[in-house]
């Protein structure tokens, strides 16, 4: 058995490809426009990780998706917690659950797919404004 993919349901595609590649930094691997299904498929991955991809469907049609809190979250592990969190912020991307431990964080996607981010190695040192930044709405 081989690891193949999670696929996250997306309702703006435009959106999520901003913020999974121009913000979280995800390469975007293809698309594929299925016209007799009507919604597209875009497969992405973590540079240089393209046994670990995500794949985004988005159905044409409008529709209205729920939060899907069984689904629980992506995570990705990152070299500078604190530095992407950082450029995170700077890019209009609220961090629900900072790094205060200098470990762990997490985003939400724009439609609500929790994110963890986890510090590749040993924890950071906590460093403000991250060790007393509080939580913001649900991760």
């Amino acid at each position: 058995m081989k690891y193949l993919h999670t696929m996250v349901r997306v309702s703006d595609l435009d959106k999520s490809l901003d913020f999974y590649c121009d913000k979280l930094g995800l390469e975007n691997l293809g698309r594929f426009d299925i016209e007799a299904g009507r919604f597209s498929l875009v497969f992405l991955a973590a540079p240089g990780q393209k046994e670990a991809q995500v794949e985004l469907t988005w159905n044409w049609d409008p529709e209205t998706l729920g939060e899907g809190r069984n689904f629980g979250h992506l995570a990705y592990e990152v070299d500078d917690i604190y530095e992407t969190c950082d450029r995170l912020l700077k890019k209009g991307v609220t961090i629900n659950r900072p790094p205060r431990d200098g470990r762990m964080a997490f985003v939400r996607s724009p439609d609500n797919i929790s994110i963890e981010l986890l510090q590749a190695g040993t924890p950071l040192p906590p460093k403000e404004p991250w060790a007393s930044m509080e939580n913001i709405g649900n991760w």
